[in-house]
This record gives structure tokens, C-alpha cells and sequence, in this order.
């Protein structure tokens, strides 16, 4: 999403909207152009800590950095001398890399401060309201609270679907891969169209269905962003309906749709609903791209490859990323 922001008021007042969440304790880099990711991770209060951000956030903002880059730095604190210590240290190693800190701002509940120029000022109803109506025009949802409110969205009635599973279970078997195949593509289409919630029926079984890897990655690999916005309404209310035998699959759809639409903060709390202990690769690499700050238009290009390439199935081609752009990221067995 692409803001236009006039002072340092309004940038704090749009950071909220690029995170989908109000931050808290946090350090945030903001690109001024749109060529490099958003940035937010936990303030960091020691030297160690402060290492472990910069290895974390180095190779998203170096990947895509050009001539010319530049960010802005903003430390959500009650503590203004934390946020100078920190924003000036790392405004300092951004520069050794031809990144330039654009803007240094606190903000703590009220208040911002430059912390270059010493200005200071209140944060104003009328910034907000400006960044909000900016957002509404451009179809972003409104940000939560916090963080925790961001992943306490994704927890729903999940008792509904759950008494349904078995007959769903059934039905299913009684079908082929094709039909159920077939159906889930018309139904998510469907959704696409109108947008009206799934009844518990065809919940459950889109649910099932997507147990199913080839179903999955047929509706994973259908994900543009022109669509994930789409994808993130279906994604976000399965997940909340899901029960966990049955959640790796929509969870993981929507970390990607939420990477693929440039929500990351959403991403992770979207695998968070994930369930432990059974390793499951599509959000691995969910995962990997949101480590790595890899661009969702890295993704569209290599759908776009030709099929001679080797790149013609959602298993080869989260391998082929994983081994080109994550690094040390593995892909999970059962992809």
C-alpha cells in the first residue's frame, strides 16, 4: 500500500494502517519508496538484541535497494532516549549501505519528536482521519489495537464446523479427487464473485477438500494480487472456523495471501494458527518470504516461467524459491 504523507504526524498516524496494527515498543523502517518491504520488529534494548534486528532486517532492505534509497525510522516508545540510542545506531549502518534515514521520529501514545531536528508536536485526530479516509479509498481494512488483538481476530466458533467434519469426511470419500477438486475451485470462484460468508456445509468442505495438496496448490497457485484481498476475507474466515485438524491448510493459504497483499504482520499471525508438531512446508515458506523480505512480485514472475524451466507445479516451484532466495529456510517434508 502507497500512502502520501505530509509530516511527520501523518507518518506516524500511517504506520498503524502499513502494520495492521498499532505498535508498541517497536522500531519500524518505512520505506520512502515502494521499492523496499516495511519493516517492524520488537524495540531492541541491549547491544546483542540490537545484532540479532540488524542480521534480521539487513538482507530484505539490502535485497531490493537501489540508488538513492531510503527509509524512515520510527521508535514506538515511552522512552525517547531508548528510541534515539537505537534510531541513530541503526540510521548509522543503513547509511554504510547506501540506504539513507530520510526521518527520525519518536512516538510514544500522544506525542512525536524528530529526533534530528528536536521538533515536537501532538498527534492529531485530524492526521488520523486523513490516513484512514486515505486507507478506505484504497480498500485496506482499519488497523486493531495491537498485535494481539491482530491474532485474537483469527480465533472463531470453530465448534460448527467441527460436528461436520465426519459426514463431510464421507461425502468426500465417496467422491474423486476431480469432483472435489472441481468443486472447491467453483466454490472459492463463487466467493470471488459475491463475497458472501460460507455456510457450515460448504465451510466444511472446502476444509477437507484442501487437506488435499493438488487441491491446495490449485488454489494457491491461483493467488495474484489482484486477488489476494479476495483470498484474505475467504482465508481469514476458515481460519477462524477451522478446527485444528483441519487448519494447517487455511492458515497457511492465508499467510500467503496476506504476504502476497503486503500484510506481514497478518502473515505471522496467520501461521501462529499453524498447529505445532506436525511440520507442514507451505507455511515454511510463508515463513522463509517474510524472513527474507522477498517481494510478493518475485512470486508472479516465477509462476510466469515456462513449464521447460521445471517450474510448473506449486511443489517444484516452493523448492525452487526456497533454494534460491531463503538461504538456510528448508521446506518441511509433505509439501
Amino acid at each position: 500500500m502507497t500512502l502520501s504523507v505530509q509530516n511527520p504526524d501523518e507518518l506516524v498516524a500511517a504506520i498503524p494502517h502499513l502494520l495492521g496494527f498499532k505498535p508498541q515498543e517497536s522500531i519500524v523502517f518505512v520505506p520512502m519508496r515502494s521499492d523496499l518491504p516495511v519493516a517492524r520488529v520488537d524495540l531492541p534494548t541491549t547491544p546483542r538484541d540490537r545484532e540479532l534486528v540488524w542480521r534480521s532486517i539487513r538482507h530484505g532492505l539490502t535485497r531490493y535497494a537501489t540508488p538513492g534509497a531510503s527509509v524512515g525510522i520510527v521508535a514506538f516508545t515511552a522512552d525517547r532516549q531508548m528510541a534515539h540510542d537505537v534510531g541513530t545506531e541503526f540510521a548509522a549502518r543503513l547509511d554504510t549501505m547506501g540506504i539513507g534515514a530520510r526521518v527520525l521520529l519518536w512516538a510514544d501514545d500522544t506525542r512525536w519528536a524528530d529526533l534530528d531536528t528536536g521538533d515536537m508536536g501532538l498527534q492529531t485526530d485530524a492526521a488520523r482521519e486523513r490516513v484512514a479516509a486515505m486507507t478506505v479509498m484504497g480498500g485496506r481494512t482499519q488497523p486493531v489495537a495491537s498485535r494481539g488483538a491482530l491474532a485474537d481476530s483469527l480465533v472463531g466458533d470453530r465448534e460448527p464446523v467441527a460436528k461436520l467434519l465426519p459426514e463431510t469426511r464421507e461425502a468426500a470419500r465417496e467422491n474423486t479427487a476431480q469432483v472435489e477438486g472441481r468443486w472447491a475451485h467453483s466454490r472459492v470462484q463463487r466467493f470471488h464473485r459475491d463475497g458472501v460468508r460460507l455456510d457450515d456445509k460448504d465451510a466444511a468442505r472446502l476444509l477437507v477438500a484442501v487437506e488435499s495438496i493438488p487441491i491446495r496448490d490449485r488454489l494457491w497457485l491461483d493467488m495474484t494480487r489482484g486477488n489476494a484481498a479476495s483470498h484474505v476475507a475467504l482465508w481469514t474466515d476458515l481460519t477462524k472456523r477451522a478446527p485444528d485438524e483441519v487448519r494447517a491448510a487455511p492458515a497457511s493459504l492465508l499467510a500467503f495471501g496476506s504476504w502476497l497483499s503486503g500484510h506481514g504482520a497478518m502473515a505471522w499471525c496467520a501461521l501462529d494458527q499453524v498447529p505445532k508438531g506436525k511440520p507442514y512446508a507451505l507455511a515454511n515458506l510463508v515463513a522463509a518470504a517474510v524472513q527474507t523480505g522477498m517481494h510478493p512480485r518475485e512470486w508472479e514472475a516465477g509462476k510466469s516461467l515456462p513449464a521447460e524451466r521445471g517450474i510448473d507445479r506449486a511443489s517444484d516451484f516452493a523448492r525452487s524459491q526456497a533454494s534460491t532466495h531463503f538461504g538456510s529456510a528448508r521446506p518441511a517434508h509433505g509439501i
